[in-house]
């Protein structure tokens, strides 16, 4: 009998071409070697698969990467004239074939600059294919090339702790599940804004400050614009976490973004969003009182450039500071539920463990008589139940 080391080596070993001598097909001799290919379909078909899926990787983490780079070298230009850093050492960071980061930072009013693009991944043929598919089976399923600007302000500004965003009504859905903090919000039209575009806000307040002219910038004039409304997604200001905190956040541990959300337009316009990143950045200025900063500035809201805090009526900024320790006592009482819960749920533990080593240590006779204790007592306690229903 064979030893089982040899066994799994015939096991392995692939079966002996056979040459029949009325082979008439293509073959290739070498000396004693002889290649016939059309003994070899299986493999062909297992190469070519092969190598379809390595071309298909290659060029498009290629795509990728010059749609990433293409979008953010034709905003660089402007990130320069407001930032002393407008990017991190080495242009974008790659995290993948699909996702790229940008950090600026060195600005008046703004303490730093993330930006994330999240492409398709045009790299994996399979995943490409599921969206692709998805996107027919699920009619609201949408995927397209993301860019995010994610603008964390500095402590101290003028702008007031609220929750705020301008979206595109096709995108209503997939926000609410995605960022807590716009949850806050009442949702409604306005008749500056084109039919496409919803108000989120606290308070009516924020947005009538908000879309008032001040010097160059008009909001409702860029968000209106009909090149750029094909890529907008969301512009919103905020001083909540995007997902629900597990207790409250002090006010001085809180940060204040403003946070674009734009489809990535195709590689030979990556320059038309170019007006609408310039406009966040004058909203920035004007919100935070700062006044501007490099090309392009513009007056701070109000009279006296006081920001939008000092710009909202007294009651809106008593109602926001309202809303705000209603989240924070809606949040504590949670919290504390929750420890109270787990506090009941480790007693029981501890209690359950004692008692089955209180078991073990018993005979097996004075076990029996202990579990039929607890089983009459189990069916009193549901005999109970029902008589009480």
């Amino acid at each position: 009998m064979a030893s089982p080391l040899a066994q799994l080596g015939a096991f392995l070993t692939p079966p002996p071409v056979v040459l029949t001598p009325d082979y008439d097909g293509l073959e290739f001799k070498w000396k004693m070697f002889a290649f016939r290919p059309a003994l070899f379909k299986n493999e062909l078909y297992l190469l070519s698969a092969v190598l379809f899926y390595a071309i298909f990787h290659f060029v498009g983490r290629k795509i990728n990467e010059k749609r990433a780079n293409g979008w953010f070298d034709a905003h660089l230009i402007y990130f320069a004239t407001q930032f002393t850093k407008p990017v991190q050492p080495g242009g974008l960071t790659q995290d993948g074939n699909s996702d790229f980061f940008g950090f600026s930072t060195g600005r008046r009013g703004i303490k730093s600059l993330h930006t994330t693009l999240t492409l398709r991944p045009r790299h994996d043929f399979f995943q490409w294919v599921y969206q692709l598919v998805w996107g027919l089976v699920q009619l609201d399923y949408k995927v397209a090339d993301e860019v995010e600007l994610d603008f964390t302000l500095k402590d101290g500004t003028a702008v007031p702790e609220c929750v705020w965003a301008v979206v595109a009504k096709e995108e209503l859905r997939g926000i609410k599940n995605n960022r807590w903090d716009l949850n806050l919000t009442k949702t409604s039209d306005h008749t500056s804004l084109p039919p496409t575009l919803s108000v989120m806000a606290e308070f009516a307040d924020i947005t009538d400050c908000l879309f008032k002219t001040h010097g160059p910038l008009s909001l409702p004039a860029v968000l209106s614009n009909p090149a750029i409304q094909p890529y907008f997604r969301s512009l919103s200001i905020t001083d909540q976490p995007r997902t629900r905190p597990l207790f409250p956040i002090p006010s001085s541990e809180r940060s204040k973004h403003v946070i674009l959300s734009l489809t990535l337009p195709p590689s030979s316009e990556s320059s038309l969003t170019l007006s609408l990143v310039t406009a966040v950045f004058q909203l920035i200025d004007v919100i935070s009182a700062e006044g501007g900063w490099g090309i392009g500035k513009v007056p701070t809201m109000g009279k006296s450039g006081v920001g939008l805090n000092s710009s909202l009526r007294p009651e809106t900024r008593t109602k926001l500071k309202k809303a705000r320790e209603d989240i924070e006592k809606q949040l504590k009482e949670e919290s504390e539920r929750e420890k109270k819960e787990e506090a009941a749920e480790e007693k029981a533990a501890a209690k359950k463990k004692a008692e089955e080593e209180r078991l073990s240590k018993l005979s097996a006779s004075e076990q029996k008589k202990v579990l039929e204790r607890e089983k009459k007592r189990a069916m009193r306690k549901t005999q109970g139940k029902v008589k009480t229903r």
